[in-house]
């Protein structure tokens, strides 16, 4: 009995010294690695087969979009999935079909797109611009008022400043698939004189309306301009208009610059 005992004893550590001493699975050997040969397919430039227009230009680890004001983006391929990496999070596209001359993926809306390999040379011309450009390409402006309430005179000097601050919004092409436009914010002086006297003068960036916008909108958001309301007791009103670049969304900032030069802001209407 006691031999059988320590037999089974024996299996036991036997069976436990296997197990801790058999091989291990690495996190490495678990980690998805990106599919070289897909990324190498997909080099060119690409056409949608519903409208024949040009969806994008592939080159190394990089898509190219023909609309010039569509950041290039980075990608990667993980089995049957396209990654891109714009100014948000990764956005993942499902791939349905790829061969040398064909790719199909489903795009942010669940719809197949179906593109094929460009074999015309003059499509390449249409990616000259490296680098996005920018669609509001404001000019300095100059904007110089006098109103008047009782026996209060103010002059007002508004200076919209273009600015090298790039704004990032993300949309959608026509392929479904998520880019980052550019754009560049504005700085905005405003001076505000009663008389001979300068009651107030400050540069304004959206970063000083936080408080009344919403923390991603004003992400997107320009400081588009400072316009003159009204002249009442309470001083001088002007609306700060944050809007949002090829967009029907805004928020106005109403300033108010009192008889002493006080600053007061709040949510416009």
């Amino acid at each position: 009995m006691t031999l059988r005992v320590n037999y089974i004893l024996a299996l036991i550590c036997a069976t436990i010294t296997f197990v801790a001493c058999g091989p291990k699975t690495s996190k490495s050997d678990t980690k998805l690695e990106e599919d070289k040969v897909a990324k190498q397919m997909l080099q060119g430039i690409w056409i949608n087969s519903d409208d024949e227009s040009v969806a994008f230009k592939v080159k190394g680890d990089t898509i190219f979009y023909p609309d010039s004001t569509s950041y290039p983006a980075y990608f990667q391929i993980f089995r049957d999935t396209l990654v891109i990496y714009g100014a948000d999070e990764p956005v993942k596209y499902p791939i349905e079909k790829q061969a040398p001359h064909l790719f199909m993926f489903k795009n942010s809306n669940g719809e197949t797109v179906r593109l094929t390999l460009s074999e015309d040379a003059l499509d390449k011309f249409q990616f000259d611009n490296n680098k996005a450009q920018v669609l509001n390409q404001n000019q300095l402006v100059k904007k110089d008022t006098v109103v008047a309430y009782e026996d209060m005179r103010y002059h007002c000097y508004v200076q919209v400043n273009p600015t090298t601050y790039k704004v990032i919004k993300s949309t959608y092409n026509d392929e479904g698939v998520e880019v980052d436009n550019v754009y560049h914010d504005n700085i905005v002086n405003l001076t505000v004189y009663s008389g001979a006297t300068r009651l107030f003068s400050r540069d304004f960036k959206k970063s000083d309306f936080k408080k009344f916008v919403p923390e991603d909108f004003l992400m997107q958001a320009i400081l588009s301009d400072l316009t003159l309301n009204r002249a009442d007791k309470d001083g001088v009103h002007f609306n700060a208009l944050l809007a949002m670049p090829d967009s029907p969304s805004y928020y106005v900032v109403e300033v108010n610059i009192s008889p002493t030069g006080k600053l007061k802001m709040q949510l416009g209407n």
